[in-house]
């Protein structure tokens, strides 16, 4: 036979003041002529020394109805009948507790037992608590720590039910908050001192300067009591309302700073003074009371000759001591107790009781099953000295905390201070409220910080570390073109087409538009070049319309070489519609009249160079060819070449015209405005009419060139060609690889070569005549055969 089972240790006194006040409230309400009236409750009081075979013997004797350990009340009409249970404090103990009543449809009503898994009503059908599941807490819990941006911390838990389904749920509750966990170990009061010990160097070695205890108080009291032995960094500690605000953890004064969540204080009037009510018969009558009483006075109520104590006077003044079980400034549990009791009365009253004319009529001699209370209890909601009690589908509570914090008091104590408050019930993200100043590890004010790794700052993403948790990563800058604006940004986004990031990468910022302006040097330059150009042309046209009489300028088809003068005029003002932001009347005009402009002028310089030709064909005896190219036919010979680019130009404006466009893709970080050709097909046309002009009139320059007389100006044509096509011939290349404002600028620069070469070659020579050598510019010396 195993040996009877004991209870050893020493006692709880808080525990003792909880069965006290369940003795309280059943005489609250024998004495009530509201709840029960008529009926007096019985009660049976066991210890189950915080043990679960205790717990589980108990649980078989209130199930079988053998004798009790403790009794007091009057005589019951169903004596020996359990309507229902009070307890267990623990959740293990409860477990065991609850698969024996439930049974017996036995309801069961926990004031302490806060397991989650505890709420499975198809393991547990039974069992109710007026204490909230641990299941809230711990989502109260990674949401504190969640609130004050701690996401790198340490976890320590009872390794018991309570500790490791706790631990379990906070742990699920911190991942879907982003908290990661550097080390998660378990211990248990009755473990190896080594093993204890394994858990202290853990704490004392890890990173995380924040660590979760999910723990019962003598777990608890043990690793702290470990951890005082050894200087260790300071941390800041989160606890579960098991030990947070136990009174007797306050002594480690190293903790000073932790906060948690505990049950709502409350006031359960006259309870202060029913527990001091204590005289010497009633201690004498409880072994429990008695074993209390002298502890506390260190005396023995009977003289025992295995003891030197001495015998109790009678002059003992319990008012005098201060222990747990006299201080009622911090009751917590205490009400849960209270709450419990008067519950299973309501449901007790639902079952026997009915309300008529304003009276209430109970049956005491019916006959009354737990199942019915049980019924009854699911049902129960009142309000009992201001606090509402009611259960949930699975049978707890509403879940409401006080957040607590240990602050030094000006006396040098630890106090336990209520800061807050968190109500379950209340919308997401409105479940928190602060309403005091908190203090923090070594008595700090300002919140400690608990990272793997720093934030990333704007402008930078999170890249993970190789096998390590989420919240440690390397802050590696955003790739080009692209941004984070917020802190700890896991990805970096591109910015719109037409924005660029700035320095620091955090923000879009507008990308500088660029295209040739007015307002450069490069602009003004080119600019300066084509209106000196301009004025350079109209001095010449004034220089020939002064002298139009003279040989010099007669002999060289003066009609051909004042519409030459007009067309390169209008070629060196042509770069002006290349300057300035693209339109799109701009962007038409500047390629057509380009286009025509030079037309216009190879045409000219064509006619010329025929010109001479057929003048000295004319001089052949017999020849009779300048009567078939005289001037209408010079001039109808310009009108019909510069017809056919007009046409081009029209066709191409008509069916693809160019247009302005923002060009992204040349620079990543700047919007060039340019000119969209519209079609290539017509731009490639206009320049193409343009360069085979030139090339006829280079060949038939280059035939005529050796001709005899002075006046002959196919030398000086040919130079002019020579020079035209070699620049449009370098344009090609330098224009498709030029990018942006620069494929406008080499254009520009062709265009402004060219008209320079045909008006320095072909005019120049002849206004220095004009000008410097007027004994040159005369008939005879112009029919010279000699070399010009």
């Amino acid at each position: 036979m195993p040996e009877p089972l004991r209870c050893t240790g020493s006692m709880i006194l808080h525990e003792l003041r909880s069965s006290r006040a369940m003795v309280f409230a059943i005489e609250e309400i024998n004495n009530s002529t509201e709840l029960l009236p008529g009926i007096k409750l019985g009660y049976q009081i066991y210890d189950s020394c915080a043990s679960v075979p205790v717990a589980v013997h108990v649980a078989f004797q209130l199930s079988s109805g053998l004798d009790p350990v403790f009794y007091t009340g009057n005589s019951c009409s169903h004596s020996g009948m359990v309507m229902a249970v009070i307890g267990d404090s623990g959740s293990t103990p409860s477990i065991g507790m609850s698969r024996i009543v439930g049974s017996f449809n036995i309801p069961q009503v926990s004031h302490f037992a806060t397991c989650a898994c505890l709420s499975d009503k198809q393991q547990y059908p039974t069992f109710f608590r007026t204490i909230p599941s641990d299941q809230f807490q711990a989502d109260a819990l990674a949401k504190l720590v969640k609130h004050f941006g701690w996401t790198w911390i340490g976890a320590v838990r009872s390794d018991s039910d309570y500790g490791n389904n706790g631990m379990a749920s906070f742990l699920d509750a911190a991942h879907r908050e982003g908290i990661c966990v550097e080390y998660s170990e378990s211990f248990y009061w009755t473990h190896p001192h080594s093993r204890i010990q394994r858990v202290a160097d853990v704490i004392r070695r890890s990173t995380a300067k924040v660590v979760v205890a999910f723990t019962s108080p003598a777990d608890m009291m043990i690793l702290l009591e470990e951890l005082s032995l050894k200087p260790f960094p300071p941390r800041q500690w989160i606890g579960s309302e098991s030990w947070v605000t136990d009174p007797d953890m306050l002594r480690f004064s190293f903790c000073a700073g932790a906060i948690g969540f505990g049950i709502e204080k409350s006031v359960i009037p006259g309870l202060r003074d029913f527990l001091l009510d204590l005289s010497p018969s009633k201690v004498a009558a409880s072994p429990v009371l008695t074993e209390f009483w002298e502890d506390a006075f260190n005396c023995r109520l009977r003289k025992s000759a295995a003891t030197d104590e001495s015998v109790c006077d009678g002059t003992e003044d319990i008012q005098m001591i201060q222990s747990p079980y006299t201080d009622t400034s911090q009751l917590r549990i205490t009400n849960m107790v209270y709450k419990a009791v008067y519950a299973i009365a309501h449901a007790i009253h639902n079952a026997v009781c009915q309300e008529t004319n304003s009276t209430t009529q109970c049956d005491k001699f019916t006959k009354t099953e737990p199942k019915e209370v049980l019924t009854q209890l699911k049902k129960v909601n009142f309000s009992q000295n201001g606090y509402d009690v009611s259960f949930d589908a699975n049978r707890d509570p509403v879940a409401k905390y006080e957040l607590v914090n240990w602050q030094k008091s000006e006396s040098g104590s630890i106090e336990l201070v209520t800061v807050g408050h968190y109500d379950a019930s209340l919308p997401a993200g409105q479940e928190f409220s602060i309403n005091r100043k908190l203090t923090w590890v070594e008595d700090g004010t300002q919140v400690p910080v608990s990272v793997c790794t720093d934030s990333c700052p704007p402008g930078t993403r999170k890249v993970l570390q190789k096998g390590k948790p989420i919240c440690c990563y390397d802050c590696k800058p955003c790739p080009e073109g692209e941004i984070s604006n917020v802190t700890d940004s896991p990805d970096c986004f591109p910015c719109p087409k037409e924005f660029w990031p700035n320095a620091r990468r955090d923000i879009c910022l507008p990308k500088p538009v660029e295209f040739l302006s007015f307002n450069e040097i490069l602009g003004n330059i080119l600019a300066a070049f084509s209106v000196g150009g301009a004025c350079l042309t109209i001095i010449t046209a004034a220089v020939f319309c002064h002298h139009r009489t003279s040989p010099i300028v007669r002999a060289n088809n003066s009609e051909l070489s004042f519409l030459l003068l007009f067309s390169l005029t209008l070629c060196f003002l042509c770069p002006l519609t290349f300057i300035g932001p693209p339109s799109e009347w701009s962007c038409m005009l500047r390629h057509t009249a380009f286009g025509i402009t030079f037309v216009l002028c190879m045409s000219c310089v064509l006619g010329k160079t025929i010109v001479v030709l057929m003048a000295f064909k004319a001089t052949l005896p017999g020849s009779n060819v300048m009567k078939w190219f005289g001037p209408p036919h010079q001039r109808m010979t310009v009108v019909f070449f510069t017809f056919i680019q007009v046409l081009i130009c029209s066709i191409w404006l008509v069916l693809s015209p160019p247009f302005p466009m923002k060009n992204l893709t040349t620079y990543k970080n700047r919007v060039i405005l340019e000119c969209a050709l519209g079609s290539a097909i017509g731009f490639w046309a206009v320049l193409g009419y343009i360069g085979i002009l030139a090339v006829f009139c280079f060949v038939l320059a280059v035939l005529a060139r050796k001709l005899p007389d002075n006046f002959n100006e196919a030398k000086l044509i040919t130079f002019s060609m020579l020079i035209f096509c070699a620049v449009w011939i370098t344009f090609i290349p330098a224009y498709v690889s030029s990018p942006g404002k620069f494929t406008v600028a080499v254009e520009i620069f062709a265009i402004l070569a060219s008209s320079f070469g045909l008006i320095l070659c072909i005019f120049a020579p002849k206004c220095f005549i004009i000008l410097f050598k007027p004994e040159k510019n005369t008939k005879k010396h112009l029919m010279n055969k000699n070399q010009f």
